[in-house]
């Protein structure tokens, strides 16, 4: 289910050169990890929260001429200052920081995975129900607003949809290497494909096929499974690209 969510999600990222946004909001979200630790309510409903307020805060930036990769590191520097602050301020351990900074598959639940399932569904039937618009809008946002397409909503939207995929996705991957889950399998997939939807469904494959031989890795060496996941989809990025510069030199 991370798979498919993170390919459809990820392929907007990387379509719109947005890959720093997927980091900033990691680290927005262990402002909220803190903060929820601190009030002593869900870390995950703070980091949430935090997410979707370090999101928006992007776009807003982003609105009043402040450049997007400037936007993206205030945010990024802002939410790792709050969660250092509030988690020093937390009374006793935080045992499960770690979980989330590095990701531990032992911790999912079988709530967690119907929670996921809810989301991965809501993002297909949104896809399903405007994806000419949001391939026309992550090509090029300019030209959609001269064909009068919904851009602000639908970029609202997907900001939403980033945040909470990577909020759910962080226990299993970690704040650390997240980001690389969001972006490995598309620069794999555009090595051999330049459509939206063609995209799609190789990052897709590619990510599946990552995420299964990084577990099935950290099973047979027993090393953390967000670690190996991540070295998997390095390592298939790697064979495809020599792949493909080895087949057109013979072509």
């Amino acid at each position: 289910m991370i798979s498919l969510a993170s390919a459809l999600i990820g392929t907007y990222i990387v379509s719109r050169r947005m890959v720093f946004i997927s980091g900033g909001i990691t680290h927005a979200c262990f402002g909220g990890l803190g903060f929820g630790y601190w009030l002593g309510v869900s870390p995950i409903a703070m980091a949430a929260l935090f997410a979707m307020v370090g999101s928006l805060g992007v776009d807003w930036l982003s609105s009043r001429r402040v450049r997007r990769d400037s936007a993206i590191a205030v945010i990024w520097a802002l939410g790792m200052a709050i969660g250092v602050v509030f988690v020093s301020l937390s009374t006793g351990n935080v045992p499960e920081l770690n979980t989330f900074l590095f990701g531990n598959v032992l911790t999912i639940t079988p709530s967690d995975l119907l929670i996921f399932c809810g989301f991965t569904l809501i993002v297909l039937g949104w896809y399903a129900l405007l994806f000419p618009y949001i391939e026309a809008i992550s090509f090029d946002q300019d030209f959609a607003r001269t064909r009068h397409l919904p851009v602000t909503a639908v970029n609202i939207v997907m900001t939403v949809l980033v945040s909470v995929g990577i909020v759910l996705a962080i226990r299993l991957i970690g704040i650390m290497l997240l980001m690389s889950v969001m972006s490995l399998p598309q620069m794999t997939a555009e090595l051999f494909a330049r459509r939206f939807s063609r995209l799609m469904i190789l990052s897709g494959a590619i990510s599946l096929a990552g995420c299964l031989g990084g577990l099935l890795v950290s099973v047979w060496i027993s090393v953390p499974a967000s670690a190996a996941i991540v070295l998997m989809m390095i390592l298939i990025y790697g064979v495809s690209v020599v792949s493909k510069a080895l087949f057109y030199h013979k072509k």
